[in-house]
C-alpha cells in the first residue's frame, strides 16, 4: 500500500505501519497535552493506543495464521488509524475454512481478554466507566471486548460479514452468496455512518465509508471470478503486439509507445521471453539513462508466464500476487500473445454486455 513502510516481520509476515498512523500518534499526544504541560498524561494516552495497536496486530495475526493452514499467504499486515488490514493472496474457497479464517481474529481479542481478567480484581462497574476511570490494564480489557463484538457485527467485509457470507455458501451459490452478505454489510455502513454523523463521531464515519466500499469492490472481485470461471488465457490474451529484443534502445520503446495503444512490452531473445517492459519502467529508465541505452540493461528480468491453455481465472490470480500488470503468454515454448489487466477488464465487459443482450432477448 501507498505512503506505508515496514516495521519487520512477525511469523514471517511482514508488518507495516501507514503514514497516517504516524499521524494519528501525533494528534492524540497533542490533544491529550503535550504542549500544554500534561506530558505524563499525554505519553500515558501515547502508550494505550501504542498497546491497543498491538491487540489489532495480534488479531490480524491470527487471521494470517489461521489462512496458512489451508495454504493461504499474507503478502502483509497494514496497521492504519482505522484498525490493522491482513492482506491475504485469496480467501478460502471453501465455506468452512471461510469462518475458521474470519473467526480467528476475534478469537484472538477473546483470548486477550480472558488473560487481562486474571488481572482485574472485579467486573461489578460498567465497561464504560471502566475504560474511562480505569487503568491501562482495565481500557485494555474493555478495548478487546469491544473489538471482539465490533468486528462479530454481520457487516461484509468485517468479521462477522465474512461469516455471514460462508454460512450463506454452504446453501447458495457463492456469488449469490456474496451479493446478499454485501448488501446487507453496506446497509449497516449507512447506519454506521448516520450515527457517526449525528454524535459527531469521525472515526465512525470513516469506517463506515470503508466497510461500504470494501463490500461493493468484494462483490465486483467474486462477479468477475464468476465470470471468468472456464475461460483458458488464450480467450484474453492479446495477439497483436509488439516485442522487443534486449539490444533494441530504448527509443524503440518510446516510439512503439507513442505510436499505439499497447503499455507493455515483452522483450524476447531468440524466441525466449525475459520479461516485460512496462510504461513506468520505462519512463523510469528514460529519466535516468536517456533513449539511447539498450532495453536489457533496464529489463527487470522475470520467467514469469501464462500458458495460453491454463485457467484465465488462475493467471490473473498469480498477476495481483506479484503484481504484474502483464504476462507474456506462451504455447508449446513459444511466445503466442500477451495477457493484462486492462484487457482481461476489456473481456468482462464484453461480457457482461452480451450477458446482459441474451437476458433482455
Amino acid at each position: 500500500m501507498r505512503w506505508s513502510f515496514g516495521i519487520g516481520r512477525i511469523a514471517g509476515i511482514r508488518v507495516e505501519v501507514h503514514v497516517t498512523f504516524l499521524l494519528f500518534i501525533g494528534w492524540i499526544a497533542i490533544s491529550r497535552g503535550l504542549f500544554a504541560g500534561h506530558t505524563a498524561q499525554a505519553l500515558s494516552s501515547v502508550l494505550l493506543v501504542l498497546l491497543i495497536f498491538a491487540c489489532v496486530l495480534l488479531h490480524e495475526l491470527g487471521h494470517a495464521l489461521a489462512a496458512r493452514r489451508y495454504g493461504i499467504k499474507t503478502r502483509d499486515i497494514i496497521l492504519l488509524p482505522i484498525g490493522g488490514l491482513a492482506r491475504l493472496q485469496r480467501m478460502p474457497d471453501k465455506p468452512l475454512q471461510e469462518i475458521v479464517v474470519a473467526l480467528a481474529g476475534p478469537a484472538v481479542n477473546l483470548l486477550i481478554a480472558l488473560a487481562l481478567r486474571a488481572f482485574v480484581p472485579g467486573l461489578d462497574r460498567p465497561l464504560l466507566e471502566m475504560a474511562s476511570g480505569g487503568g491501562l490494564v482495565e481500557s485494555l480489557l474493555v478495548v478487546n471486548i469491544a473489538m471482539l463484538g465490533f468486528n462479530l457485527i454481520p457487516a461484509f467485509p468485517m468479521d462477522g460479514g465474512r461469516v455471514l457470507r460462508a454460512v450463506l455458501a454452504l446453501w447458495l451459490p457463492y456469488v449469490q452468496a456474496t451479493r446478499i452478505a454485501s448488501t446487507i454489510g453496506q446497509a449497516i455502513a449507512l447506519l454506521f455512518g448516520l450515527v457517526g454523523l449525528l454524535n459527531n463521531n469521525v472515526m465512525l464515519m470513516f469506517v463506515a465509508l470503508f466497510v461500504f466500499l470494501a463490500a461493493a469492490e468484494e462483490r465486483a472481485l467474486i462477479q468477475h471470478r464468476a465470470s471468468l470461471a472456464g475461460l483458458p488465457v488464450r480467450a484474453a490474451m492479446v495477439t497483436d503486439f509488439r516485442a522487443l529484443d534486449p539490444r533494441d534502445p530504448l527509443r524503440r520503446a518510446v516510439d512503439l509507445l507513442v505510436a499505439g495503444s499497447q503499455q507493455d512490452f515483452p522483450v524476447v531473445d531468440g524466441g525466449t521471453p525475459l520479461g516485460i517492459l512496462n510504461r513506468a519502467d520505462l519512463v523510469m529508465a528514460l529519466q535516468q539513462h536517456g533513449v539511447d541505452v539498450p532495453v536489457g540493461e533496464v529489463l527487470r528480468h522475470d520467467d514469469e508466464y501464462a500458458d495460453a491453455a491454463e485457467p484465465l481465472e488462475d493467471a490473473i490470480q498469480r498477476m495481483r500476487e506479484r503484481g504484474r500488470s502483464a504476462l507474456p503468454v506462451l504455447h508449446q515454448g513459444g511466445l503466442v500473445g500477451l495477457i493484462t489487466l486492462e484487457n482481461v477488464g476489456d473481456l468482462l465487459v464484453v461480457r457482461d454486455a452480451l450477458r446482459r443482450f441474451g437476458t433482455a432477448r
